[in-house]
């Protein structure tokens, strides 16, 4: 099932519940665009600037935020 709205996940290499969110949008064959924020400054600074903190994975989902892999938050927004 594919995202009606566009897909943005900020990460980081070493993050686990990164790891765990990109699973579960291949799971569910949604696609993303990946933003590495340990190389990106800017993106790193989109991050901060839009959940207010640096923590990873930031998820946006069309204009949506969810902060964490929040499992079912995702679902209710994608609608799977």
């Amino acid at each position: 099932m594919a995202a009606k709205q566009p897909v943005a996940i900020y990460t980081t290499p070493t993050c686990h519940f990164c790891h765990m969110a990109k699973e579960f949008f291949s799971e569910y064959k949604i696609p993303f665009t990946e933003h590495d924020v340990a190389r990106d400054l800017a993106r790193r600074k989109e991050m901060i600037e839009k959940s207010g903190q640096m923590g990873v994975p930031v998820i946006t989902v069309g204009g949506e935020l969810v902060v964490g892999f929040d499992e079912e938050r995702l679902k209710e927004l994608l609608a799977v």
